[in-house]
């Protein structure tokens, strides 16, 4: 049975919206020189950047998050729904929020900052590491989600069958909860990468915007639109290489996605 027809046009209306913007960029962008604006030497610096600090925050939301989304897919109650909130909050928060509670944590008069600071003489604020840690802070949720989503769809009946024959905790881990998270895991790192990948807000107020060092992809595009280092040009082709990186993550996502038809 079909939509009614009234459900047209608003549905036109809104993939209008979404989609006229990009649109718009691919008609403003300079096609002769896209190649020549891409490999500019700011350009490929930001994309350089980009793609080690993604990298980088990526492993470290696998190494952080995966452990904390079996811990909320296996347990309930109260407690896990409070943390289950907290661990979303990254989400719905303004990305510039996200930016002054890191610097209120790790900066040089930080609750922990200023000890790293005076014991070990460590600096994160405006460092290509401060890049890496807002990066993980706004994308874990990403992989934390699609982990406990991927468990909790699968259950806990193939574990609770290998511990009843014997299975360690461990060993049920390793050869039973994690591949059923498997889909769930791939596709939650996509999201996660490209979520760091496209980072902005955060990444601004807690790491600053100086080229080689915490310049992003995001940031050298806003720097062009204000007149600060990066041709509007290279803006703009670097804006496409963005999308084009979202659309193709996407794509992978949905093709992992648990529960996906074959």
């Amino acid at each position: 049975m079909g939509a009614p027809r009234l459900l047209w046009l608003p549905a036109a209306l809104a993939v209008g919206l979404l989609v006229m913007p990009i649109v718009a960029l691919v008609v403003r962008a300079r096609w002769s020189t896209l190649a020549a604006d891409v490999m500019s030497p700011a350009a490929r610096e930001a994309l350089r950047l980009s793609l080690t600090t993604s990298v980088a925050a990526t492993a470290i939301c696998l190494l952080l998050g995966v452990p904390l989304a079996v811990l909320l897919a296996r347990t309930s109650g109260w407690a896990a729904d409070v943390l289950r909130a907290l661990v979303t909050l990254p989400l719905v928060l303004p990305p510039t929020v996200g930016g002054i509670a890191l610097l209120y944590l790790l900066g040089r008069r930080g609750i922990v900052g200023e000890s790293l600071d005076a014991w070990f003489g460590i600096r994160l604020p405006f460092t290509t590491a401060a890049v890496v840690i807002a990066q993980a802070f706004v994308a874990m949720p990403f992989l934390v989600l699609g982990v406990e989503g991927a468990l909790r769809t699968a259950g806990t009946r193939f574990e609770v069958v290998a511990a009843t024959l014997g299975a360690g905790r461990w060993t049920v881990l390793r050869r039973i909860t994690l591949p059923l998270a498997l889909p769930g895991l791939i596709s939650g790192t996509i999201l996660c990468f490209a979520r760091a990948l496209g980072e902005f807000g955060a990444t601004a107020l807690f790491a600053g915007n100086t080229p080689g060092v915490t310049q992003t992809m995001p940031l050298a595009i806003y720097a062009a639109f204000n007149g600060a280092g990066v041709p509007q040009g290279t803006a703009v082709a670097l804006s496409l290489l963005l999308v084009a990186a979202a659309v193709a993550v996407l794509l992978a996502a949905r093709a992992w996605r648990p529960g996906r038809a074959t």
